[in-house]
């Protein structure tokens, strides 16, 4: 026999031992990574199920309520609309500047609550007037100023009344109205409403596992509880916006 035939026998048998030891490796080892592959892709998919935090939507009629569309003049005199909050957490009031009784309560929480948050870009507030007759641009802003308000998504805003009142109503369910027999001439809910990112209304939920809806905006953290026995729910609106800022 040739040398170059003993020469093709030994390289044959060299790739024969070779498959017999290490392809069946190489198969295991492909396998396990597929499988190390799909593992890190399902942590993936958990870590961004986990980041989801566990405060409810408001549901009506089954869909999750989202923020309606609206566009009114801040106290600066720029035109905002509900755009200008897109991926921002933000807290939305209906207030006006000349109210005797809960308003200046509110805005006050709300102050310790722009504080705690300073420096995130993304958090806002909303704060709608229900007297746009008198509560001009400039009054407005006057009101800013007395009040402290810096944060520069914290928006305080005028514009059409009937507007204002249908986003109030209909829009949030935040009862708002017209009441010459009432102190101020208006009524108002003192809650605050929560947004998240992209423009749901979110909130904890009860004892009983019922969204709560909306925040107390009237008992600050110091008091506790009020007069009438009312408990606080500022600090509980603190920790839900930690949430959904880290959602």
């Amino acid at each position: 026999m040739k040398k170059n035939n003993y020469s093709y026998i030994g390289i044959a048998f060299i790739i024969l031992v070779f498959g017999i030891l290490f392809i069946p490796k190489i198969v295991d080892r492909i396998t396990n990574e597929d499988v190390i592959r799909n593992e890190s892709r399902s942590d993936l998919a958990s870590e961004k199920t986990r980041r989801t935090s566990d405060l409810s939507f408001i549901e009506i009629n089954e869909e999750a309520k989202k923020v309606p569309a609206f566009s009114f003049t801040d106290h600066k005199g720029k035109t905002i609309t509900n755009k200008d909050y897109d991926g921002k957490v933000y807290v939305v009031e209906f207030f006006f500047t000349t109210c005797p009784t809960i308003c200046p309560r509110m805005n006050a929480n709300l102050i310790q609550i722009q504080n705690a948050f300073e420096g995130f870009d993304d958090f806002g507030v909303a704060s709608f007037t229900i007297n746009p007759d008198y509560d001009t641009q400039e009054v407005l802003n006057a009101y800013a100023e007395t009040y402290g308000i810096t944060n520069p998504n914290w928006h305080l805003m005028t514009g059409d009344k009937e507007a204002i009142y249908k986003l109030s109503n209909e829009g949030f369910n935040l009862y708002s109205a017209e009441d010459a027999d009432v102190v101020g001439g208006f009524e108002h809910s003192g809650n605050f409403a929560l947004i998240d990112k992209n423009g749901f209304i979110r909130s904890r939920k009860d004892e009983f596992g019922n969204p709560i809806i909306y925040y107390r905006g009237v008992v600050s953290e110091k008091e506790q509880i009020d007069e009438d026995g009312v408990q606080e729910e500022i600090t509980a609106l603190k920790a839900d916006i930690k949430k959904l800022l880290n959602e």
